[in-house]
């Protein structure tokens, strides 16, 4: 078994950090992989006035220009790439809503048979190797850096939606067509409601953050190689994955993280301006937005000079603790024993139904299959390589079980929780009173959802302080996505060195709040989440040949 050198042939103690690309030396047995490729042989470094750049070639060039061009074509002809993105997105979901529901099956599959293997004995780092961060701090960042803003969006629509119209499985809607309550169905859709979005939150997504996060701790902490996501294909391509092969991998990486982040951030700054105006009287319109996420990602650059520890790490921790604050103000202003009650069953419905929602086949729900799992499925993906290698960069120490059980089942059962308390006292708001209720009037009556969750707390004690509180969330979550984004693409546009020149990352943090910016004035949503579904589909065929790779390296690893 070879032992870890540096660029220069030195030996590199256990545990330390190759001075090149800042990532610990393997602890104990571990097998590493022997390969001529020296990471960062393909880099270019200089010196351009006070800035210092230290970059991948080709990957950097054509991600950066590619970025560019898009954002110049979006600016220039917006008319006509609003029609591109209007057509994009559904004719995507349609197409191949049975591909992507089919590649998250195995994902989940592919991460229970980790868990139960005795594969899933093998130290993330070496058998010597201790945690970096402790479960608090490790919680915190996965949370607040992968999801926060999804469970802010979505934690009231969703569970109502479902519920009234898009009727998962042919389960019918409460309502009749003029508004009125059917007692007979409030039973069954309310359960369904609560399944639907636990099914669109649980396990399926976490799997798919699990395989990439997996894939990379795997490769880079235990066989020597670059913190990239080409590393993880070594066991399938050799020493191609250091040409085009690898470059390719890279660039489709980079441009899934790119457009998912815009996504999420398109998606935050709709609900902080939603915010804005339901508290303060702040108009809704592109320009607020424009200036929101403009605000905001110079925060998160703030965020970037602070690094790892400083920034995202302290800022995560803040957000978890106010986010734990505000789930537990809504469990007990709301109605508590029906909260629970409602979330026990959805979990029953989830679990009874889990099988008939991932069925990619002969169902007819089309409005729940292809506008929203097929795009969820495709949303997570793209966000897979920087949620995957930001989870990996804090995972070191962790044994392989231990890894998949705390990012796949743990995180689980905290977004179905969310929902649950969110969307179930939302759901008790409409059926209790769907006259007056605000829910109703701006998830069902009017599709609105950055107002969803401000509409909710309307109807709770202190709404006007939970509303704020509801607002920093957002853009606290917004500025760790940001931030967190920004540190992988600069890892993958620098080789897989983790400690490049600081001014790469805040271009890049730049450059993801200039993507949002420019896809919100070429079509608003629609344009934001064609992008994800475009992007996200090649990378699902990179992702199923990961967990190859993934059996591949553990088969050679003591444990």
């Amino acid at each position: 078994m070879a032992e870890p050198e540096d660029s220069a042939g030195t030996a590199i103690p256990d545990g330390e950090p190759d001075p090149v690309t800042g990532i610990p030396a393997p602890e104990g047995a571990t097998e590493l992989i022997d390969t001529d490729y020296e990471i960062g042989q393909h880099n270019i470094e200089g010196q351009w006035g006070p800035i210092g750049f230290d970059i991948h070639n080709p990957v950097f060039a054509i991600s950066a220009l590619s970025v560019v061009a898009f954002v110049f074509y979006a600016l220039a002809l917006p008319e006509q790439a609003a029609s591109i993105f209007g057509w994009l997105r559904p004719a995507l979901t349609s197409s191949f809503d049975w591909f992507f529901l089919s590649a998250a099956n195995v994902f989940v599959l592919f991460c229970l048979l980790l868990i139960v293997s005795p594969w899933g004995a093998v130290r993330l780092g070496g058998k010597d190797a201790t945690p970096d961060f402790s479960y608090k701090s490790w919680f915190a960042m996965l949370f607040a850096a992968g999801m926060g803003i999804g469970l802010m969006f979505f934690g009231v629509l969703e569970p109502v939606y479902h519920m009234a119209i898009s009727a998962p499985l042919g389960t019918p809607s409460p309502f009749d067509a003029a508004g009125n309550i059917i007692p007979e169905n409030v039973e069954a859709a309310k359960a369904m409601g609560l399944a639907a979005t636990i099914y669109h939150w649980g396990l399926h997504p976490w799997a798919i953050y699990a395989v990439v996060g997996l894939a990379l701790a795997l490769f880079s902490f235990n066989k020597g190689l670059p913190l990239t996501i080409r590393s993880a294909f070594y066991p399938i391509f050799g020493e191609r994955v250091w040409g085009w092969t690898g470059h390719l991998i890279d660039i489709i990486a980079v441009f899934a993280t790119l457009f998912g982040l815009s996504t999420s951030l398109g998606f935050g700054a709709q609900q902080a301006n939603a915010g804005l105006n339901h508290v303060f009287g702040v108009p809704m319109s592109i320009p607020v937005q424009v200036a929101l996420i403009t605000v905001i990602t110079g925060v998160a650059l703030y965020s970037v000079l602070r690094g790892l520890d400083g920034g995202v790490k302290v800022l995560s921790e803040i957000n978890m603790g106010i986010a734990a604050l505000l789930l537990l103000f809504v469990l007990i202003a709301g109605p508590t024993m029906l909260i629970l009650t409602d979330f026990g069953e959805g979990l029953v419905a989830y679990v009874k139904d889990i099988i008939p929602l991932s069925n990619p086949i002969g169902r007819e729900d089309d409005s729940y299959r292809q506008g929203w799992t097929a795009f969820y499925w495709a949303w997570w993906i793209s966000w897979s390589p920087f949620v995957g290698m930001f989870i990996a960069r804090v995972s070191r120490g962790r044994t392989v079980r231990e890894f998949v059980v705390c990012v796949l089942i743990i995180p689980s059962i905290v977004c179905v929780l969310w929902m649950a308390v969110f969307g179930g006292v939302a759901i008790d708001q409409v059926l209790s009173d769907p006259v007056n209720s605000a829910v109703k009037a701006n998830v069902i009556d009017s599709y609105n959802p950055p107002l969803s969750l401000f509409a909710m707390l309307e109807g709770l004690p202190l709404s006007s302080i939970t509303s704020v509180v509801a607002i920093v969330l957002v853009i606290v979550f917004f500025v760790t996505s940001s931030d967190s984004g920004s540190l992988v693409i600069d890892t993958i546009t620098a080789g897989g060195k983790v400690d490049a020149p600081l001014p790469q990352r805040v271009f890049w943090a730049t450059f993801e709040g200039a993507v949002a910016i420019v896809l919100l004035i070429g079509g608003g949503l629609g344009a934001l989440q064609a992008m994800v579904i475009s992007t996200g589909l090649p990378f699902t065929v990179i992702l199923l040949l990961m967990c190859w790779a993934i059996l591949r390296g553990l088969q050679a690893e003591p444990r």
